[in-house]
C-alpha cells in the first residue's frame, strides 16, 4: 500500500472536527474552508491531494466565452488534474457565476478525480449531481463563470475559504465541510486522528452511561487511566 493509500485509508474514518482539534493543538486555527458546503446530503467523507484552481474577479477583455479555449483555461486544468486529487477553488466567494457546470464536472469524474471543492458555487446543478462528482460549494448560479470571474491558473497557492491551500496539501471532506492539513503536518496528524477519535468514542460511552462532563471531557488523571485500561483489557 502506499503512503498516500494508507493516509486515506485512515483519515476516511476520523471526522473533520476531530481534524479541526488536532490541529487546534498543534497552533493552527484557519484550516475549515468557509461555504464548503455538500451539493448533495449524505456525500461519504474524502481525503485527497489538493489540486488548486484560481479565479480572480472578471475583466471583461478576458472573461469571455473565448477564454474556454486559451491555454489556460478550466478546461486545460482539469486534464492536468491526477485520479484521486480533491479539486479546490479559489472563486473569492463569488456567488452568481457559476464555476463549472455538468459537462466539466462529467469531465473531471471520467478522470477519477475523488471531489470539487470551492466556496463559490456550480451551475446546471442537476447535471452536476448527474454526474456522480461529489461537490462541495456555496450552492447554484445560473450564469458562468466568464459573469463575474476570470480564470488564471492552476496548481499554485490560493486562499478557499478564507484560508491558504498550496498544491499537494490533504484535504479532508464530509458534512461539517473541508478541512486542510498541511502537507508537512500530515504524518503528525495521521499519528495522531486514530487514538483522538477512540479517545472521544470512549468518552461518549460514558456520556451516555449518565458520567458528568467535568473531569471526562476533557478527561483528567483518573478517567485516563480508566480510559487506557480499557485498551489494555
Amino acid at each position: 500500500m502506499s503512503n498516500d493509500a494508507k493516509i486515506i485509508e485512515i483519515l476516511s474514518q476520523v471526522t473533520t472536527a476531530t481534524l479541526t482539534t488536532i490541529l487546534l493543538k498543534k497552533g493552527l486555527r484557519n484550516v475549515w474552508l468557509r461555504g464548503t458546503k455538500p451539493l448533495k446530503p449524505g456525500q461519504k467523507r474524502l481525503v485527497g491531494r489538493a489540486f488548486t484552481l484560481r479565479f480572480v474577479p472578471a475583466r471583461e477583455d478576458l472573461a469571455t466565452p473565448e477564454s474556454w479555449s486559451s491555454p489556460r483555461s478550466t478546461r486545460a486544468a482539469i486534464e492536468a488534474m491526477p485520479e484521486g486529487c480533491i479539486a479546490v477553488v479559489d472563486a473569492m466567494g463569488v456567488t452568481d457565476a457559476g464555476i463549472f457546470g455538468d459537462i466539466l464536472c462529467a469531465r473531471m469524474a471520467k478522470k477519477g478525480v475523488a471531489a470539487l471543492i470551492t466556496d463559490g458555487v456550480v451551475r446546471d446543478v442537476a447535471g452536476v449531481l448527474g454526474t456522480g462528482l461529489p461537490v462541495w460549494c456555496q450552492g447554484a448560479a445560473a450564469p458562468p463563470s466568464v459573469a463575474g470571474l476570470t480564470f488564471v491558473n492552476w496548481q499554485e497557492p490560493i486562499a478557499c475559504g478564507g484560508v491558504a491551500v498550496y498544491p499537494d496539501d490533504l484535504i479532508v471532506v464530509d458534512d461539517d465541510g473541508a478541512v486542510l492539513i498541511p502537507a508537512a503536518l500530515v504524518d503528525a496528524v495521521v499519528e495522531l486522528a486514530p487514538e483522538q477519535e477512540r479517545l472521544e468514542g470512549w468518552i461518549m460511552s460514558e456520556v451516555e452511561k449518565g458520567a458528568v462532563l467535568p473531569g471526562l471531557y476533557p478527561p483528567n488523571a483518573e478517567n485516563k487511566a480508566r480510559y487506557e485500561a480499557t485498551k489494555k483489557g
